[in-house]
C-alpha cells in the first residue's frame, strides 16, 4: 500500500471518525476532487480577515452555526465553518488521507488571499488547520484549540497497524509524508494562539506545550485551569473569546 492508501483505510475511518448527518440549510458548497462539502460562510466585509474553522471529531458545522459566525463577525472577521467529507450534508466518507488534502482545497475554493486567512483547528481539526498552514505559510495567523501534536499517538489508541496491513513504521511514515506537524510549525512564522484545558480528558495538555514549542513565530499558549476537552469554550467563554478578540485584532 502507498501512503494515501494507508491513511484512507476504512478501518481508520470506522474507528477514528464519528460523523453525524446533521445538515444546515443553504450550505456554502465546496467541491473537493469530486466530493461536495456542505460548509457555511458568513461574510462581514470582502476586505476583512477570514477565519476558517475546522471542528472536532464528533462535531458538525451545525453545532457552531448559532454561535461562532456571529461572534467572529462581531470581531470584524469573516467566518468559514469547514465541513468534512461524510459529515453533515457533505458527500463521501471520512477518509483521513483525503480529508487532509481537502483542507488546502477548501482554502483555494474560498479565493481569499492567504495573508487574509486565519486558520483555526479544534481537536482533530487542528490537523487540518496545520495542513492548511503548511500549504499557506503566509496566512495571517493560526489558532489551535485542544490540538494534536502527535497524530500517530492518537491513531494507535484505536487501531493496531497490522489491522490495516501496515507496520508501525509504515503508518508513521504515511502520516509524516502527509502531515509533518513539527516541520510545518517550524516553517510557519506568523502568530499563533494555542488553547487547551489543563484537565482535558482526551488529549493531554502536553500536546499544546509541544505545539507551542514548535511554532517559529510569536505564540501565545493558554492552558485553562477549568473545563475539559468538550466544554473548554463554554466553561471559559469570557476569557476564551477575549483572547480570541485580542489575537484577531493584533492580526488586523
Amino acid at each position: 500500500m502507498n501512503n494515501r492508501q494507508i491513511l484512507n483505510h476504512a478501518l481508520i475511518a470506522r474507528r477514528y471518525f464519528f460523523p453525524r448527518r446533521d445538515g444546515v440549510t443553504n450550505p456554502f458548497w465546496i467541491d473537493c476532487r469530486g466530493v461536495r462539502l456542505a460548509c457555511v460562510y458568513h461574510e462581514v466585509s470582502p476586505d476583512a480577515l477570514t477565519l476558517v474553522h475546522f471542528h472536532g471529531n464528533g462535531e458538525v458545522v451545525a453545532d457552531y452555526l448559532d454561535v461562532l459566525p456571529a461572534l467572529i463577525g462581531d470581531m470584524d472577521c469573516n467566518c468559514l465553518l469547514a465541513e468534512y467529507r461524510g459529515y453533515g450534508a457533505s458527500a463521501g466518507a471520512p477518509l483521513l488521507g483525503e480529508m487532509l488534502e481537502d483542507a488546502p482545497d477548501i482554502i483555494r475554493a474560498l479565493g481569499v488571499a492567504p495573508e487574509k486567512l486565519v486558520l483555526f483547528g479544534r481537536s482533530v481539526g487542528s490537523l487540518f488547520a496545520i495542513k492548511a498552514a503548511g500549504r499557506f505559510p503566509q496566512a495571517a495567523g493560526l489558532i489551535l484549540e485542544s490540538g494534536i501534536a502527535d497524530p500517530l499517538e492518537r491513531l494507535l489508541l484505536r487501531i493496531a497497524p497490522e489491522e490495516i496491513g501496515a507496520t508501525r513504521q509504515q503508518l508513521a511514515a504515511a502520516l509524516r509524508a502527509s502531515l509533518d506537524v513539527p516541520a510545518v510549525l517550524q516553517a510557519f512564522h506568523r502568530p499563533a494562539l494555542i488553547m487547551h484545558a489543563r484537565h482535558d480528558e482526551l488529549i493531554d495538555p502536553s500536546h499544546a506545550e509541544r505545539l507551542a514549542a514548535w511554532c517559529a513565530g510569536p505564540v501565545r499558549l493558554q492552558v485553562f485551569p477549568e473545563g475539559g476537552h468538550n466544554d473548554i469554550m463554554f466553561v471559559n467563554s469570557r476569557q476564551y473569546f477575549a483572547l480570541l478578540r485580542v489575537f484577531l485584532e493584533s492580526l488586523q
